[in-house]
């Protein structure tokens, strides 16, 4: 098979789709692996590292998309690359289609086949490759919230571990996830005082047992929600429903009852966000507010640290996309029901039922 890695071009996004390691994997297999100039330069590596890997460098994107049977990307396509996808490719990468019914437009337009890396399952109903970048936002989620709390940049100057003398800021985490405990063991190793909140009680016992005791969990429910937000200096929502769009799990007119300079992070960014006043932001110009509340709501916060992202990624797409080019994409699928789960858009068709549930999209709609 001849696989394409393209340079991501969504704004300041630095990783690229796969490592000179993966590449080499493939190549090994007997595939041939183009990549675009200084695709992997953000990340850390560098066209001779592809070559050495076996991989063809090309110019352009266009040649990329041309010359590819399947192209392995990190984000999803934005309307530059729309009319480089032709029929019958196969793309797989991040696509998030519940919150752009314009991406899934456009799509289904290509006659591609769509699969994405959020709704591949394992046996146990995780979702194997999303973990590693919701570990990466997870832990940045705290990262960067305490960063943006201090006052030069509009937060309310709380320093989240405290000092002697001073109690340490409140940290609230809504879901009990990969990125809900990634963040409530950033903010706990800072020193902050950090609530948990989950509706599934097994996972919340699971948070009990392997937190310290200054993590404290809580069941999830509007009541509770409005009753922390009052008093917490950092509130990250992690909340995630496979393949559909995030719950509104704080609506604007909660906003009022947080104190000025309270920072919210919407890591459910990409599915929509758990926050009603969520709108993806970027590296570039990451935060706004809002009745005197900064949002940091960045789409690809993993971008960030592309090195790190970059490595991660490649450790658990690689045995995929190997699958994908062995046996071609109908076949894979076919033996292996678990990534047949991300399939999402094949040649027209939408296979994934959440996404046309996300636009009340019924037969008829998208048939047209």
């Amino acid at each position: 098979m001849k696989i394409g890695i393209p340079i991501e071009i969504k704004n300041n996004e630095n990783r690229v789709g796969m490592t000179p390691a993966g590449v080499f994997e493939l190549t090994k297999n007997s595939h041939t692996v183009y990549v675009q100039a200084n695709a992997g330069f953000g990340s850390g590596f560098f066209d001779e590292d592809y070559q050495e890997a076996g991989a063809v460098i090309l110019n352009s994107i266009e040649e990329v998309y041309a010359s590819s049977d399947m192209i392995v990307k990190v984000k999803e396509p934005i309307e530059e690359e729309y009319t480089l996808i032709k029929p019958d490719q196969v793309v797989f990468t991040y696509f998030h289609f519940a919150s752009s019914e314009t991406l899934t437009r456009a799509m289904i337009k290509s006659n591609a086949i769509c699969i994405a890396y959020e709704t591949v399952e394992d046996t146990n109903g995780a979702l194997p490759l999303l973990i590693p970048m919701s570990e990466v936002a997870g832990r940045m989620s705290i990262q960067q919230g305490a960063k943006y709390l201090e006052k030069p940049i509009k937060g309310r100057g709380v320093l989240l571990g405290g000092v002697p003398g001073v109690p340490p800021g409140k940290v609230l985490v809504l879901g009990a996830g990969v990125v809900g405990i990634q963040a409530a063991k950033m903010a706990a190793g800072l020193g902050a005082h950090v609530t948990i909140m989950d509706i599934n009680m097994k996972q919340l016992r699971y948070v009990n047992d392997v937190m310290p005791n200054h993590v404290v969990t809580e069941f999830s429910s509007e009541y509770n929600i409005r009753k922390r937000i009052k008093e917490s200096d950092l509130i990250v929502g992690g909340v995630l429903i496979k393949g559909a769009k995030a719950p509104k799990l704080i609506t604007k007119d909660m906003l009022k009852d947080m104190r000025p300079g309270t920072v919210i992070v919407d890591v459910a960014v990409d599915q929509g966000g758990c926050f009603e006043t969520t709108k993806a932001t970027t590296h570039e110009d990451p935060t706004y507010v809002i009745d005197d509340v900064v949002h940091y709501c960045v789409a690809n916060m993993p971008g960030a640290v592309p090195y790190t992202s970059t490595v991660a990624l490649t450790n658990v797409t690689l045995p995929y996309v190997i699958k994908l080019a062995n046996l071609g994409w109908k076949k894979a699928c076919d033996t292996n029901p678990l990534l047949a789960k991300g399939l999402n858009i094949v040649k027209g068709e939408i296979v994934y039922g959440e996404i046309a549930e996300a636009f009340n999209w019924n037969t008829k709609v998208l048939q047209n």
